[in-house]
């Protein structure tokens, strides 16, 4: 027996060593399917299977080069070069530029991406005539792409008189015919764009029957890695080339198929014994990543799911830590615990950055992370998105605000000039510049004063202007008796950037919606830090130096120690030693979007299966009691999936008794004490409003009397040692002032803050 088959358990090694036939590996989180799939390989290699003849298909290119990589290390590097080795789309992309004459292409054919795509359908919206405010280049895009996935081609789409309709419904009736000019100008120019990859070679293979007995005799061996993750497209395909000689591998796992969203069709692995009778099942349960709390943990979780194989995950690695779980009050000061937990857990265990991940189940969630992290000088790096503060939605909206600060200020004028659309096009932005550089005045200047401006500018155009002007100077005279919160909040809908992302519906828009939302979270958050400081200042000015001097927090791209902070979706195949997943609550995860049904409910736990056993060594769970929506506090009631959980597997660091909900009209106690009685949570308290209210209802209620208001005088004096939720540990050194005005000047960490006690919250230490 080989060396590198010695190194694996005897489930490993029997899935390695079995050569024919159909086969199914279930291979558990943390178990080290990667190393089974190559060493298979390898094997197959040895036992004399020519390299040609192995087609092993992954969904990243860095999955690909990393198994090659093995298989080099171990059958020699000229070898593993003759394999069939990649993605889906680029060994489909190979093929078809091979035999692309069949299908009328040429075989240097352009393959287009999605901006591409985008280009021409845009083009093609333009010249039918249609308004673009219904017709948006991105939802056709993303319709065309679902019919080309499940293999709806234009012909298909007018034999079905359901969709049909449902595009009729949409107000989109000429979806068919844009559709149809679509795959006509890709194939006039010889293009084709990431989905014709696969419906191409559908069609390739089911056309062609010489070149799909071409194909099948070629791959004789067959390996697919994540099957739970492909499509119907993807599955006909591996099945029409895996069924001359049957020799298919397929590996993955159910309990980590999380891309419904993206058509993936859990099916397909759960369905692969009806497909291949004969096929042999071999489970890899041993996982080597996760401690036994974790694993355990996770386990007792996923357990709920109905619709899964089965499987018995355990490890052999020390019991470890249990599985923190964390109720905080508000999503800042979740942010702020995830701060400070990971720079003492630095400090303590002598980790670094990269030891550390914060996952999160909407990129919204990210700005109160990150401003906490830039607080405590903490590098990060968000992994499959933009920062917070440089996406577009955001720049935008912020763009509108320093507007109203600065009318002279041109990069953001020319930003939103026409967007929200208002019908000003570049050529009249580029007269305006010109005539503003010309009599060197600002842009707004032109715009105040464009009926007195020799300018050539049409009376309709004109107008827009005029009302551009106008818009902007109403938010600026409400600027003036409002404070920062209710000012962008003003933006947001007078501006109806929100209305203009609602259109579509696209994944991508309800994102960008999230992350509007959470900006005005995060102006809501500044004001309260302000409302507590004697020297607050809430306006729209302090708010946008804050974020401009946080955007200024730079990392640069070559830094490998960073945290790393992701959506759940983007963490799949990763680990880490210390994972913190943030905003456990009902509405948030699971999503409020996929609670309808149970499919989704049961894709949602195979999601928060997924970001617990990234952990390694520790895992936190953070949900909070409330959390800003739109401005506004909203309860949060803790996830399912917490109360899932085996709680020895937990230390609670806040643990909740059931209350009870009124009257009984029976005595409780005839049920006697049932152990699903002993609920770890319960509805959230209902906290003091005042605290998270803008400073204008604080005011108000300063005026109160001094005993309804202020109870800090007889608690907290000069030596006392206090914590803030914000600024941590500190000394008082000063205090004056009586009643609700008192003041304190507190030594902390960051240096000394003179709060004022009727809107501070301290907690005396000692």
């Amino acid at each position: 027996m080989s060396k590198y088959i010695q190194d694996l358990n005897e489930p490993q090694q029997k899935a390695v060593l079995h050569k024919d036939g159909p086969m199914i590996i279930i291979a558990g989180a943390g178990s080290g399917k990667t190393r089974v799939l190559t060493y298979r390989i390898a094997y197959l290699m040895e036992q004399g299977i020519d390299p040609f003849n192995i087609l092993s298909l992954t969904f990243t290119n860095k999955a690909a080069r990393e198994m090659k990589d093995r298989i080099a290390s171990v059958v020699g590097e000229s070898e593993s070069k003759n394999l069939w080795m990649g993605t889906f789309h680029s060994i489909f992309a190979k093929i078809l530029r091979f035999e692309a004459d069949k299908l009328g292409f040429p075989s240097n054919f352009t393959i287009y991406d999605a901006q591409d795509s985008q280009r021409l359908l845009s083009s093609i919206i333009k010249e039918m005539h249609l308004e673009r405010d219904i017709y948006k280049t991105k939802a056709v895009a993303s319709r065309i792409s679902k019919f080309k996935n499940n293999l709806i081609t234009v012909k298909a789409y007018y034999n079905n008189p359901e969709l049909i309709e449902a595009d009729a419904m949409a107000k989109r009736p000429k979806m068919g015919e844009i559709y149809n000019n679509y795959v006509e100008r890709c194939f006039k120019s010889g293009a084709m764009d990431f989905d014709d990859l696969l419906l191409r070679t559908n069609e390739l293979l089911t056309r062609f029957p010489a070149v799909l007995a071409k194909y099948q005799d070629r791959f004789r061996y067959i390996l697919v890695d994540e099957y739970q993750d492909t499509n119907h497209s993807q599955y006909l395909i591996v099945k029409a080339l895996a069924d001359r000689f049957q020799n298919v591998c397929v590996v993955g796992d159910d309990s980590q198929s999380i891309y419904a969203f993206r058509g993936a069709n859990i099916q397909n692995i759960l369905n692969f014994q009806k497909d291949y009778p004969d096929a042999i099942t071999y489970k890899l349960e041993q996982n080597y990543r996760s401690t036994k709390n974790i694993v355990l943990a996770a386990n007792s979780v996923i357990d709920k799911n109905t619709v899964k194989l089965d499987k018995d995950l355990w490890t052999a690695n020390d019991e470890g830590e249990k599985v923190v779980v964390m109720r905080l009050l508000s999503d800042a000061e979740e942010g702020r615990y995830i701060a400070d937990s990971i720079f003492d857990n630095k400090n303590e265990k002598q980790l670094k950055n990269s030891e550390f991940a914060v996952l999160y189940r909407t990129n919204a969630q990210s700005r109160a992370v990150e401003d906490a992290l830039r607080k405590k000088n903490i590098k990060y790096r968000i992994y499959g998105g933009m920062s917070f503060y440089q996406r577009k939605e955001i720049k935008d909206v912020l763009a509108y605000l320093r507007l109203l600060i600065n009318q002279n200020d041109e990069e953001a004028l020319k930003r939103v000039i026409n967007y929200p659309g208002r019908g000003i096009g570049q050529t009249t932005l580029d007269r305006l510049t010109v005539k503003a550089n010309e009599i060197q005045e600002s842009i707004f200047s032109v715009l105040e004063n464009i009926e007195r401006i020799d300018i050539q500018i049409n009376a309709g155009t004109k107008r827009k202007l005029a009302d551009f002007v106008m818009l902007i100077k109403s938010f600026q005279i409400f600027m003036q008796k409002n404070d920062a919160f209710e000012v962008a909040n003003e933006v947001v809908i007078k501006t109806r950037i929100v209305k203009d992302l609602e259109k579509d519906g696209a994944p991508e828009d309800i994102s960008r919606v999230e992350n509007i939302q959470e900006l005005l979270n995060g102006v809501q958050d500044f004001i309260q830090v302000q409302s507590e400081l004697e020297e607050g200042d809430t306006s729209m000015a302090a708010f946008l130096e804050n974020v401009a001097l946080a955007t200024d927090f730079d990392i640069d791209k070559e830094e490998t120690n960073v945290v790393t902070l992701m959506t759940v979706h983007m963490a799949k195949g990763l680990e880490f030693p210390v994972v913190y997943i943030a905003g456990l609550e009902e509405g948030l995860f699971p999503s409020a979007m996929n609670m309808n049904t149970r499919e989704d409910l049961e894709e949602e736990r195979r999601l928060f299966y997924v970001a617990l056993t990234r952990a390694e060594k520790q895992a936190y769970l953070l949900h909070t009691q409330m959390r800003f929506r739109w401005g506004k506090l909203t309860d949060g009631e803790p996830s399912r999936f917490l109360v899932e959980i085996d709680e020895k597997y937990l230390d609670v660091k806040t643990p909740m008794i059931s209350e009870s909900r009124g009257n009984s009209f029976l005595d409780s106690s005839i049920f006697g004490d049932s152990p699903r009685q002993k609920v770890r949570y319960k509805k959230p308290e209902k906290k003091p409003v005042e605290r998270f209210q803008p400073p204008k209802h604080l005011k108000k209620l300063s005026k109160t009397s001094s005993s309804n208001t202020n109870l800090f005088d007889t608690q907290i004096t000069v030596g006392n040692i206090v914590s803030h939720s914000r600024f941590g540990k500190g000394e008082v050194l000063e205090m004056e002032g009586t009643g609700v005005n008192i003041k304190a000047s507190i030594k902390f960490g960051i240096g000394v803050k003179k709060l004022l006690l009727s809107f501070a919250k301290l907690k005396v230490l000692s």
